[in-house]
């Protein structure tokens, strides 16, 4: 019976069995390997930094304004909501600079909403803090014209002297503090959300990459004591160019990772960490101001289930909230302490020592118009209340005041310190890219010097 003829693939394999028993053939797959494995270090390199160089671009010029606006949008709707108790507390003479003022918070809330709506659909933000935002916007676009035409009819009745304005106004506040308001904060939370897993992203170590990195040099170092071994010589140029251009590439993709963690890092701890202090310091300051308003516009109508004015208890958790239990000699507290202890430049901690201050004021204020008013002296706590330099309204302002010029100045520190750890990653990718290129040459380049020597 004649015998089988053998595959090609068989007599291949015996083919490749055979040349890997000579130095040659071992030769050949050294190098085939090593190249492999420069390759592989260059691309997981060059994938890794592309990834995170675009995280790190999404928390500077995506995530974190995103987050901004949020906040901008609570912070106009809260606004707009005191301004609309201070106008009614002014009665039929409500000035055309308060007017201005609540309709331009109403317009910047419905502007940030446009873009925030537009933000949710972006490519690759299709996910959970993604359908978080379109909700809450789509939410907020349904309850701001339910809200803003109660306004109107409080205004209304309340310059026809009618006291049903009163009753409007208290539920257009109402709408607020139980709807509005906490879509507002939800969509808040959903952006902060989004920018920590940004941030997460951007900072995380390139693990494969450095592990690749760490394989091809260990395997360049034992081709050269192999190549030591064998022929007495000490360096091989192509192994050495090779071997150079990886140290290369993993010292750049360690320290330049090192150096893009630790800006971003700094910009989160202190920058993004004290713009969330000092921005929920401004929003408890917007809505003690405006349960201060309502105090004096309901006049003990709304109580709470202990019988007490149920804005004056509500004033009092605000006002706790945002600057600690307060008390003769008292340390900063609260919001505001903790955006001093965050804020590390003197530049950032004038102005919320300014607002500090400002608070403890305020306080001082307030009280002596609420025994105006328990006195029966409803006029003179209204004039303590919305008069002038010497009201609790011009504390407040001047609460506001330095609250903004805080969050003015950490927003610039953040896209300054930002920027900086998100130029390290410059460069990087192609950087590796290429001097893989060139250590995969050389890789090759020195085995083809040694297979020469035995043709």
């Amino acid at each position: 019976m004649p015998a089988r003829r053998r595959t090609a693939w068989a007599e291949g394999l015996d083919h490749l069995r055979g040349a890997a028993t000579t130095e040659p053939g071992r030769l050949r797959a050294l190098g085939a390997v090593l190249a492999l494995l420069v390759v592989v270090f260059g691309a997981a390199t060059a994938w890794q930094v592309t990834d995170r160089s675009a995280a790190a671009d999404d928390v500077v010029l995506r995530s974190q304004p995103l987050t901004v606006d949020a906040a901008s949008i609570f912070r106009s709707l809260a606004d707009a909501d005191t301004t609309a108790a201070g106008g009614f507390l002014a009665g039929g003479t409500e000035s055309a600079a308060t007017r201005q003022r609540y309709e331009a918070d109403v317009a910047t809330a419905s502007q940030l909403l446009v873009r925030a709506a537009a933000n949710a659909r972006v490519p690759g933000a299709e996910d959970g803090a993604a359908d978080r935002t379109g909700e809450q916007v789509a939410r907020l676009n349904a309850l701001l014209p339910r809200y803003t035409g109660l306004i109107e009819t409080a205004r209304t009745n309340n310059r026809q002297g009618l006291p049903l304005g009163g009753a409007y106004l208290r539920y257009a506040n109402g709408l607020m503090r139980t709807e509005l308001l906490p879509a507002a904060q939800a969509l808040y939370e959903a952006e902060t959300q989004r920018l920590a897993v940004d941030q997460a992203r951007a900072t995380a170590w390139p693990g494969f990459a450095l592990v690749a990195g760490v394989v091809a040099l260990g395997a360049l170092g034992w081709a050269q004591r192999r190549h030591y071994r064998r022929t007495n010589r000490v360096f091989n140029r192509g192994l050495l160019v090779a071997t150079v251009a990886s140290v290369a590439v993993l010292l750049w993709l360690a320290l330049g990772h090192a150096v893009a963690r630790a800006g971003l890092v700094d910009a989160y701890e202190h920058g993004t960490r004290s713009l969330q202090a000092l921005n929920t310091a401004r929003i408890d300051a917007l809505r003690a101001r405006a349960d201060e308003n309502l105090t004096l516009v309901a006049r003990g109508a709304v109580l709470t289930a202990d019988q007490k004015d149920f804005y004056e208890v509500d004033f009092q958790s605000k006002m706790g909230h945002l600057a600690g239990p307060g008390g003769p000699g008292s340390a900063a507290a609260g919001e505001l302490g903790k955006a001093l202890a965050l804020v590390d430049d003197e530049a950032g901690r004038r102005p919320v020592l300014d607002a500090v201050a400002a608070a403890g004021q305020w306080r001082t204020r307030h009280a002596a118009a609420r025994a105006a008013d328990d006195r029966g002296a409803y006029d003179r706590a209204l004039a303590q209340v919305i008069g002038g330099s010497g009201s609790t309204g011009a504390s407040f302002d001047r609460v506001d005041t330095g609250l903004g010029r805080a969050l003015v100045h950490e927003q610039a520190r953040f896209r300054v310190t930002a920027d900086g750890g998100r130029a390290a990653f410059r460069l990087l990718a192609v950087g590796a890219a290429v001097l893989a290129v060139l250590a995969a040459t050389g890789a090759v380049w020195g085995v083809g010097r040694r297979l020469s020597e035995y043709r």
